[in-house]
């Protein structure tokens, strides 16, 4: 029996994403726990929505592993690539293609929810939570963490933000989504394992600058010799904990570029 007899498999998501998130996304829409309780109902449809799509639905086939990373003077030949399958002003939806070894560097989704699902190969993903700088835990000012840390220069100081390290784990097309939300796992690092990968990602709202929701890269900061963290990597192992991380420029060496999507039309 075909797998999209009636609507398609991508359309019924899209269908389920625009009403889970018609009120831009929040868990807590009208404030009320009625609201907030239909909110995670819908989020959890989604979910099992997400959970049964594959990459044949979206007409997408695996990649071959190739030679990664690329020389910086091949623009034409990018780590990752994006297909826009969707927007509307309460989410976006569309695919990313990782090639084998390639990243997409640590950064946020401000007051953003988000859903990503596995489409073939497998990914490392590590989640951090933004922690106020009067929250709980060290109390730590940034002078103090440039005496610990290997410190960047002075006057990036302000740029640094204490956060959570929240979760770090591994997912295959076999995996359920990875959820983010406003204030949990809200900043990632996505990396592709042991060869290419690819996701369907969903984000509720979409990125908006004009709207404060831009996008921020982080390094995390890396410990002095002798610590428990060396040179930025985390483990399963050792979270969750409290850990700094630095705002920076995009990284030189990631850019996206653009594909046509395959798939099945979305209306929404």
């Amino acid at each position: 029996m075909p797998r999209d007899n009636m609507a398609s498999r991508i359309q019924k998501i899209a269908q389920q994403a625009r009403l889970t998130f018609r009120k831009n996304g929040s868990s807590s829409q009208a404030g009320s726990s009625n609201n907030n309780k239909t909110f995670l109902e819908n989020v959890n449809k989604l979910t099992t929505l997400l959970s049964e799509i594959r990459a044949e639905d979206l007409k997408i086939t695996p990649r071959a592993s190739g030679p990664f990373p690329a020389p910086v003077s091949v623009p034409h030949n990018p780590p990752v690539t994006y297909m826009h399958i969707c927007e509307t002003d309460a989410f976006s939806m569309g695919v990313f293609l990782l090639k084998s070894g390639a990243c997409i560097p640590l950064h946020d989704h401000p007051g953003m929810n988000g859903m990503l699902k596995v489409l073939y190969g497998r990914v490392s993903i590590s989640g951090f939570d933004k922690l106020d700088s009067g929250g709980g835990g060290t109390k730590k000012e940034p002078a103090a963490v440039m005496q610990q840390f290997n410190p960047p220069p002075p006057y990036q100081k302000d740029a640094l933000r204490r956060a959570l390290l929240r979760s770090v784990g591994e997912f295959n097309e076999s995996s359920g989504p990875c959820l983010l939300s406003p204030y949990r796992d809200n900043l990632h690092q996505i990396s592709a394992v042991d060869g290419p990968a690819a996701f369907l990602d969903i984000l509720a709202p979409p990125y908006d600058p004009d709207d404060g929701r831009d996008c921020h890269y982080y390094k995390l900061m890396q410990p002095a010799a002798g610590s428990e963290l060396q040179g930025g990597q985390v483990e399963e192992g050792t979270v969750p904990r409290e850990v700094w991380l630095l705002e920076i420029p995009q990284p030189a060496d990631f850019w996206c570029g653009g594909e046509p999507y395959p798939g099945p039309r979305v209306s929404v």
